[in-house]
């Protein structure tokens, strides 16, 4: 039997955030991470300006400086065979007027260094949650298991579950969940890149395909859109047919058709769009995609999820070190982030129903200026509405910042 005043469970963004920010406030912190190491393609790799912020305020900039980063301040579509701004992120508020594109494996490594410098913080690598334990009604914490076998129990005074859309403990409490349909799926795989490619990211859309390509320098990471459901149909065919459905859009793409070798090299992501009702129970709450499971669309599941811990952070660190922690306080947590939250799914959706879903079914085709969806149409028209939906996807709404316990020069 083990014991630690927060155990947070899921060592992804959120997770090493929030590990972080409430070692620096000297509560005493357990972070589980059921991977062996963070070294996964299925990760995101947006660092967004408000979590550049962060890092400046945490004094960790010039460590984040050192890693391999590319800096995105717009986003291209290619229309009529050349590659156009859509949004624009150069007239953003603040210091970081860009979205650094950075493996997330790079990042997570960062923040667990940082936290390994408070002496009460501990990162379980290699170690899964698989139940919660229950002290009557209250949550006392979590068994769990490692990659070797062995298994046992950590207690704690309170539980935060940020191990995403899957969260095993989220599942257990039974936490009720309002969910939206989808149109999509995403297949995630990687494309070589040249020298004379267009760099940042690129958004294609056509009749044939929706994807999005995440420049990361040598290789495009590469996320095309599906039909919801699709995946078993789509690959009894040819795997050369993804890339060449892309090249419809993107003709400078027609040398890589053959890229892909196998349907192995093609990974499907299962798009969910929900929120729970009530992200928490005595003694757990539920932050980032364990809270609200978001769509890829506009890439800002992570940044939300870097919010949500913050928020966490500032608000339970008082009565996590006072030993006064109620229910009440976790429910604050939920009050300050509901709202980003929802307005960020409701653009979502929006994106969903205007511009997804009628590339998947074919109606729109995007190098063809007659079937645009009116919302771009405008914003190519009107430059200075390009950074409405900049501010959205980069900076979001509320942003939070490092509580004064946690700063460092």
């Amino acid at each position: 039997m083990e014991r630690t005043s927060c155990l947070v469970v899921g060592g992804g963004p959120a997770g090493m955030v929030l590990g972080l920010l409430l070692a620096r406030a000297g509560i005493d912190v357990t972070v589980l991470e059921k991977h062996k190491d963070f070294l996964r393609d299925f990760r995101g790799d947006t660092v967004h300006p408000t979590t550049l912020d962060l890092l400046d305020e945490l004094g960790l900039a010039e460590e984040f400086a050192k890693l391999p980063a590319r800096k995105l301040d717009r986003i291209q579509l290619p229309i009529r065979g050349s590659v156009q701004t859509v949004f624009t992120l150069e007239h953003l508020p603040g210091t970081h007027k860009y979205i650094a594109m950075v493996p997330q494996w790079d990042l997570l490594d960062l923040l667990a260094r940082a936290a390994d410098r408070e002496p009460n913080f501990r990162l379980r690598m290699n170690t899964e949650a698989t139940a919660v334990i229950r002290d009557g009604s209250r949550i006392a914490g979590v068994a769990y298991r490692t990659g070797d076998g062995d298994i046992g129990e950590i207690r704690a005074d309170v539980t935060v579950a940020c191990d995403g859309r899957d969260s095993v403990l989220r599942a257990e409490v039974g936490l009720g969940s309002r969910s939206w349909p989808t149109p999509m799926d995403v297949w995630w795989f990687r494309l070589p890149r040249t020298d004379i490619d267009p760099a940042g990211v690129i958004a294609l859309l056509s009749a044939n395909r929706a994807a999005v390509m995440f420049d990361r320098g040598d290789y495009w990471q590469v996320a095309t859109l599906i039909a919801k459901g699709g995946d078993a149909a789509a690959r009894r065919g040819p795997v050369s047919e993804i890339v060449r459905s892309m090249a419809d859009a993107a003709p400078w793409l027609r040398d890589r058709e053959n890229a892909l070798r196998g349907w192995d090299e093609v990974k499907l992501l299962d798009v969910k769009l929900d929120r729970l009702d009530k992200w928490y129970t005595d003694g757990l709450l539920c932050i980032g995609d364990a809270a609200h499971a978001m769509s890829p669309a506009g890439g800002v599941g992570i940044n939300l999820a870097v919010q949500d811990a913050v928020a966490t952070a500032r608000i339970l660190a008082t009565p996590l070190a006072s030993g006064t922690l109620t229910t009440h306080d976790l429910a604050k947590v939920q009050r300050r982030r509901s709202i980003p939250t929802a307005i960020t799914q409701g653009m979502q959706r929006f994106l969903h129903t205007v511009a997804i879903g009628p590339a998947l079914s074919g109606r729109v085709d995007i190098a063809n200026a007659a079937s645009t969806p009116l919302p771009l149409r405008v914003l190519r028209r009107i430059p200075v509405l390009r950074t409405v939906p900049a501010f959205l996807v980069a900076r979001g709404v509320l942003p939070e910042h490092a509580p004064a316990f946690a700063r460092r020069p």
